[in-house]
């Protein structure tokens, strides 16, 4: 997806201004509303935290999530009024954090609240802006969420501890039991598989699956951040492409910029398996386990015509 300009984070700062203003003429005192049905109220940044922060909650939270258009930009989204107060009832928010998302800390801080929790998913990891922010892509990384969401439901409301406990498990073994089965499959009969991809996205979760990226992270990192990549990377690029040095071709059909469709077209003339990813949640409202896991069914079956398997 396009990344943010100049424009768009001048609008940013005006929209975090006017949050305020909106705020304290509506009388707004700083501290964080609990919803009406006296259940914790949780917002999150985006849809794809914010279906993992539900199915851990249960019927003890209410989740409210900022982005859920999968042709929404979380990098250069621009909040509403409604998205001001909607973050100033959090009792608990879930941002992303690492650079991904900063309109969202932006509309915290202009209501802050010492009852409210605040959960930023990139200083959970000890990551700063400039490293793979998509960190929902990165198995490791969605666990150390998981297990850090319950904790923070814990303490919000813990006379329901064992119900937040029984909510994490059963998420864990029976919500994620076929993207784990999926990664667990690729691992064991590719791993080495020489892959290449258009952008970082999918940097988080090649290692976990034991694939090989030959992509050089410049590559990567420009065209996710929406800038041009430099004459070198792109032809290290073009020639693993043109010299069939990777197996599978990887690529985010929600940023299929005219450089990425002109690689995608090489990779299929090519002989090369192509595989798509997208960096939202798709369809709108698609639970995160079986988004990721149509995903890994995806690339599981171009490296599967890869290597001349069924």
């Amino acid at each position: 997806m396009p990344r943010t300009s100049a424009r768009a984070s001048a609008a940013l700062l005006v929209v975090a201004a006017l949050a305020v203003a909106l705020l304290a003429g509506c009388g707004g005192s700083g501290s964080s509303a609990a919803s009406s049905s006296g259940k914790l109220n949780v917002v999150a940044a985006e849809d794809f935290w914010g279906s993992i922060a539900e199915q851990l909650g249960g019927d003890r939270v209410e989740v409210t999530n900022i982005i859920t258009n999968p042709a929404a930009d979380p990098h250069d989204y621009e909040p509403t009024a409604e998205d001001a107060r909607t973050m100033a009832a959090a009792q608990m928010a879930i941002v992303n954090g690492i650079g991904y998302d900063p309109w969202a800390s932006k509309l915290l801080d202009a209501n802050p609240s010492s009852g409210r929790t605040v959960l930023t998913v990139g200083d959970l990891l000890g990551l700063r802006e400039g490293d793979n922010p998509h960190q929902w892509y990165s198995p490791a990384s969605v666990q150390k969420t998981i297990e850090r969401i319950t904790d923070d439901y814990k303490r919000a409301d813990p006379a329901h501890a064992s119900y937040f406990d029984a909510q994490q498990h059963r998420f864990e073994t029976v919500g994620l039991v076929r993207y784990h089965r999926l990664i667990s499959r690729i691992r064991s009969r590719y791993a080495g598989t020489p892959v290449g991809a258009s952008e970082s996205i999918f940097a988080a979760l090649a290692p976990s699956l034991g694939l090989k990226l030959l992509t050089p992270t410049g590559f990567l990192d420009a065209i996710s951040e929406g800038t041009d990549p430099t004459p070198t990377d792109k032809a290290a690029t073009d020639s693993q492409i043109a010299d069939k040095r990777i197996a599978v071709w990887v690529y985010n059909s929600q940023n299929a910029t005219p450089d990425v469709q002109r690689l995608n077209d090489d990779a299929r003339a090519a002989g090369i398996p192509v595989a798509a990813v997208t960096e939202t949640m798709t369809p709108e409202g698609a639970g995160f386990e079986a988004w990721q896991s149509r995903e890994l069914e995806g690339l599981a079956a171009a490296l599967a015509k890869a290597s001349g398997g069924e």
